[in-house]
């Protein structure tokens, strides 16, 4: 089993920056993919940007493209999602999601962490 917890939401003016982080434990050495997942009240979740343990291959939702910067650490237990130019839309629960598969943009992923808020105020 793997284990994840979320850090870092909080709220934010538009135009600011927030940094989110989630730390891995457990089989970590079994996971490839790591991402970030969204939820926005009565919207379904939705998938961000995720990375791959080796080579860190990265991949983006259109809408976040150019703002939010995804990245892992040295010791692949640990992702970080670096949100600039944040916009009220990016109001929304964000969920750290990880698979022993390759960084893909559906929410099949094996494992989740809790979640942490992110509110962006006009």
């Amino acid at each position: 089993q793997v284990q994840l917890i979320e850090s870092g939401g909080g709220l934010v003016q538009a135009g600011g920056s927030l940094r989110l982080s989630c730390v891995a434990s457990g089989r970590t050495w079994s996971i490839d993919a790591m991402g970030w997942f969204r939820q926005a009240p009565g919207k379904e979740r939705e998938f961000v940007a995720a990375i791959s343990r080796i080579g860190g291959n990265t991949l983006y939702v259109n809408s976040v493209k150019g703002r939010f910067t995804i990245s892992r650490d040295d010791a692949k237990t640990t992702v970080s999602l670096q949100m600039n130019s944040l916009k009220p839309e990016d109001t929304a629960v964000y969920y750290c999601a990880a698979d022993p598969g390759p960084p893909k943009a559906t929410d099949r992923y094996d494992y989740w962490g809790q979640g942490t808020q992110v509110t962006v105020s006009s």
